[in-house]
């Protein structure tokens, strides 16, 4: 595997699940990556997991949400390895789940600044790194659910992700002439802390059921979805931008 040698990344909700995932296999195709969340021992951890594998790893903790780190990730990616090439803006949060009626305000804006405003700070910041290397890959991770399905109660963890694909067309057009690609992943149900069926108190059937909703009768594992995002950073996929690439193992379309 060598997509991405000599090539530098940035990772972002690197600490668990999806972002753990892919961070690794980032490393592993021959990239350089900057990892960044919340949770430093978690961090440590993986760049130690990734530097052992013979790979490059610098962890950066901190908030998505504040602009501060989303410039401190582009100084590092470009201090320590020279430039930036790939950015995977995937950190995100389910947020507060209530009916539309009974959600407070709080937690609508916190789902929108958790899961949108930070994406819009990561580009802001990776997009001249990336023109200044002729070009480079944004990735975001929305989701399907207000893309193709409606859920009860996840209104704005639903607008606050559908709203990704705006920004990823719009950075597609603006931007594609200078040899940046924006697109989105849109993965369904996959095994990670923010899972439903891995909430604290979660019955034993909620997971029967989520896994049901997928015309593969099962959810994905995080290193499933991590391929995808390979493929969207890499050159095999140099002809694609302001997409939203479904890898929902068939939940979008699936009646059974």
């Amino acid at each position: 595997m060598a997509e991405l040698v000599n090539k530098v990344a940035i990772v972002t909700g690197a600490s668990s699940g999806i972002g753990y995932a892919t961070a690794k296999l980032f490393a592993e195709a021959g990239a350089k990556v900057v990892v960044t969340a919340r949770r430093r021992a978690e961090l440590d951890a993986l760049a130690a997991e990734i530097e052992e594998a013979g790979g490059d790893a610098v962890p950066v903790a901190g908030d998505v949400r504040d602009e501060a780190l989303a410039e401190a990730l582009v100084e590092t990616a470009v201090g320590h390895f020279g430039g930036l090439d790939v950015a995977f803006n995937n950190a995100g949060s389910t947020g507060e789940m209530a009916p539309v009626t009974e959600l407070s305000v709080a937690g609508w804006r916190e789902a929108i600044e958790t899961n949108l405003t930070s994406a819009f700070l990561g580009a802001k910041h990776q997009i001249p790194a990336m023109i200044a290397r002729g070009g480079g890959s944004l990735i975001f991770t929305s989701t399907f659910v207000g893309y193709t399905v409606g859920f009860p109660g996840m209104a704005a963890y639903a607008a606050s992700k559908a709203a990704l694909m705006g920004l990823v067309q719009v950075i597609a057009a603006e931007l594609g002439a200078k040899g940046i690609r924006a697109n989105a992943i849109l993965p369904g149900g996959t095994d990670t802390p923010m899972n439903l069926a891995n909430a604290p108190g979660a019955a034993p059937e909620t997971r029967a059921f989520i896994e049901g909703l997928h015309a593969l009768k099962r959810i994905a594992a995080p290193e499933e979805i991590a391929r995808s995002v390979l493929y969207l950073a890499s050159d095999a996929s140099s002809f694609t931008t302001g997409t939203a690439l479904l890898v929902d193992g068939g939940v979008s379309i699936n009646r059974t």
